[in-house]
């Protein structure tokens, strides 16, 4: 069968994949560093294969890689601690279990690679200039999927904010629409637009990529996924009040002016602040080359997969 190993099976991105590769006739090998766990949290649908490791261990990498094509690196450390320290290595270790087994590399990709005041439209040539220190490792991570090439092909599948099942840690599900659902928090400026991504939308269009033949792809292939490219907040605030039924549903404004206050100390508002530009400046993802490779991609209502984030 064909086998695609998926790092980060448990998180939104990558239980998305894990489901439409599974879909698809993949058989999907998912390492855990509790399969137990996350055998149980996965529920009685068609599950993965869960492997027992460490995306931190390289030889569990090595081995989990064993016959597999595709390795897609949707992982990140446990509750985000550490992020900075332990990122990159990670990806060290996926290059290394991906040279193992003459697998491809599939990173979800991000806008924080740029800086939105200089760059609105961003396609595989826009120059990566991040403002801030999580961008800064997303623009490495990038470079050594390139510098691997052509020894280890890659695939980059750029979008902009995730939402829909399983995205917990989301602006969406955590702001926008954080349960229980008793107001709306919005972090955008009026009149600025936001991409989203939904989460199962992005996941076909990966699966889509990953089954067309490899020589369709360039050895480091960066895409963009345009997603929800809502031209202002208000649209996201309305979808949510007609999926919840509630037309009265408060909105407020996210405390922006707290969080500044607050950067200088560290934690929560330090992180934030680092990705205000993205709420003050719209970027606008080029599905140009997107479209060459598949044509129309699946693109679910705002309605609908606003609703599909909403059920519990």
């Amino acid at each position: 069968m064909r086998t695609v190993l998926v790092l980060g099976a448990t998180g939104g991105v990558g239980g998305a994949v894990t489901r439409a590769m599974l879909a698809r006739g993949w058989r999907v090998t998912a390492l855990a560093r509790d399969p137990a766990r996350s055998a149980k949290a996965w529920g009685l649908s068609d599950a993965p294969d869960w492997r027992s490791g460490d995306a931190m261990n390289r030889a569990e990498v090595v081995g989990a890689a064993e016959g597999a094509s595709v390795i897609v690196h949707a992982v990140n450390p446990a509750g985000y601690r550490g992020w900075d320290r332990l990122v990159l290595p990670m990806l060290d270790n996926t290059l290394a279990a991906a040279r193992a087994a003459g697998a491809r590399v599939v990173l979800p990709g991000t806008i924080y690679n740029y800086d939105p005041a200089t760059a609105s439209t961003i396609d595989e040539t826009t120059p990566q200039r991040p403002r801030g220190r999580k961008g800064a490792i997303r623009v490495e991570m990038e470079r050594r999927l390139a510098e691997a090439a052509p020894e280890v092909r890659s695939l980059i599948v750029r979008a902009g904010d995730f939402f829909g099942p399983g995205a917990g840690q989301s602006w969406f599900a955590q702001a926008l629409a954080k349960r229980p659902l008793t107001r709306i928090v919005n972090p955008g400026t009026p009149g600025v637009g936001h991409a989203f991504a939904f989460l199962p939308d992005l996941a076909e269009v990966i699966a889509r990529l990953i089954e067309l033949p490899s020589d369709r792809l360039l050895p480091c292939e960066r895409l963009q996924f345009p997603g929800h490219d809502l031209s202002e907040m208000g649209e996201m605030v309305a979808a949510i009040r007609r999926a919840s039924g509630r037309p009265d549903l408060p909105e407020r404004r996210f405390p922006w002016g707290v969080m500044r206050a607050l950067a200088p100390f560290g934690g929560f508002p330090h992180e934030v602040m680092e990705v205000r530009p993205f709420w003050t400046h719209p970027v606008r993802l080029d599905e140009r080359r997107l479209t060459e490779l598949l044509g129309d991609g699946p693109c679910t209502s705002l309605d609908a997969a606003v609703a599909a984030a909403l059920r519990p």
